[in-house]
């Protein structure tokens, strides 16, 4: 019968070098108890048992996959991982995601407790301490309530104790858009190659990992749109984040002229090559969309002006979000053209309310309630005595009183 194991790690000694350290356990796959064991380093590597622990800890998770009911965080981790975070059922980027928040913050914190143990305030305390902006947190206890998640829907837990961790996913501070006449002056200095991707990605929205995908055949001339089918991340194609990515973009005709103009000076435009190829990698892999941003992109918007912006390649579709909504276009056909899920997504996220229009819909309102007031404060010098009266209140009582 299976059962859970936590295997043994021995120091053994070899006649032909240092000390090693070694992993034993029993593998049960074949339906046979089989003893098996794996060397981990030698001593020299690791000094301290330890310091061997911790590089067990992954192995130690996964000989228990299949033996019944997860005891530790991190034998959950090893079930939800083989079990959810599959390549039919998730995205590339989503799994390694899930890998590194794993990796780097709650395996060292919470990996070997039992899933009992882990206490609600004690989760929120501890993503409270960590230095990391309110949404990296909340990502953090997005991982951990979706692993807790699985063991209710395995029957495993009756109670999520992450479902009530309070965070916050409030920014630190707004995101850098581009104004249009930013983005003009922006176009006019780029390169043939560098003008196509920020036309490309500030007219369509499309993000980062989809565009360096995009090949040839994507691009529908006579329909004038490009479909998106595939992301790259980390030079791993893959499918697109959300169901709803994977869908044509409209082409203006002055990107779509812009693209065939890159086109007929690219080295790469056969039909399956990338519309934005390496030439280090002779084609067969896409661009560093990073690189073209840190050496010709933001040089060029200091060139023209634009300081104190964080500008990346998101920017384009957060100005893109931002400038429909000031068109007053109606959010259906925002969502649409962003490819979002979710209208919610894109009222919450990706638009940016722009002062001046605020400023325009207050004098509306004021001009419509109080139309005699306002004739009356603009056509004479009461505008001019209040605010005296209002930078004398601003003064100290000291100065009032002098």
């Amino acid at each position: 019968m299976k059962r859970f194991q936590q295997g043994s790690l021995l120091r053994t000694k070899r006649k032909g070098g240092a000390d090693v350290w070694v992993f034993r356990w029993y593998d049960y796959s074949s339906g046979k108890r089989v003893y098996k064991k794996q060397i981990i380093g030698n001593v020299e590597q690791m000094q301290s048992k330890r310091d061997a622990e911790k590089s067990v800890v992954a192995l130690r998770s996964s000989i228990n996959v299949d033996t019944g009911t997860p005891r530790t965080v991190a034998d959950l981790d090893a079930h939800y991982r083989k079990y959810e975070l599959t390549q039919d059922k998730k995205s590339f980027s989503t799994i390694e995601n899930h890998r590194l928040l794993y990796k780097r913050y709650i395996e060292p914190r919470w990996g070997q407790l039992r899933l009992y143990a882990v206490r609600t305030v004690e989760v929120e305390g501890w993503l409270h301490s960590l230095a990391l902006a309110p949404a990296s947190k909340a990502k953090i206890k997005c991982v951990l309530s979706l692993m807790y998640n699985h063991a209710i829907r395995n029957e495993w837990l009756m109670f999520n104790p992450i479902s009530r961790v309070r965070t916050s996913q409030k920014r630190l501070r707004d995101k850098d858009v581009l104004e249009p006449e930013e983005f003009q002056k922006l176009v006019r200095l780029l390169a043939v190659r560098e003008r196509a991707m920020v036309l490309l990605a500030g007219s369509t929205g499309i993000r980062r990992s989809e565009m360096i995908a995009l090949t040839w055949s994507d691009l529908d001339t006579v329909r004038m749109e490009i479909n998106i089918l595939r992301s790259c991340v980390r030079n791993r194609i893959g499918k697109t984040k959300t169901e709803s990515s994977c869908r044509p973009v409209p082409l203006h005709p002055l990107v779509l002229h812009a693209l065939l103009e890159w086109r007929a000076k690219s080295a790469y435009a056969e039909k399956l090559d990338f519309l934005f190829p390496s030439p280090r990698f002779k084609g067969k892999r896409p661009l560093s969309p990073d690189c073209i941003l840190e050496k010709s992109i933001r040089p060029a918007l200091a060139a023209v002006g634009v300081v104190g912006k964080q500008i990346g390649w998101h920017s384009f579709r957060h100005s893109l979000a931002t400038n429909l909504r000031t068109l007053g276009v109606d959010i259906k056909v925002t969502q649409e053209l962003m490819r979002h899920a979710s209208s919610r997504t894109t009222l919450d996220v990706y638009t940016h309310t722009v002062d001046r229009r605020k400023r325009e819909a207050n004098e509306k309102v004021v001009e419509l309630m109080l139309p005699l007031e306002l004739e009356k404060v603009l056509n004479s010098s009461e505008l001019s005595r209040i605010h005296s009266q209002i930078r004398q209140r601003r003064r100290s009582p000291t100065q009032l009183g002098s």
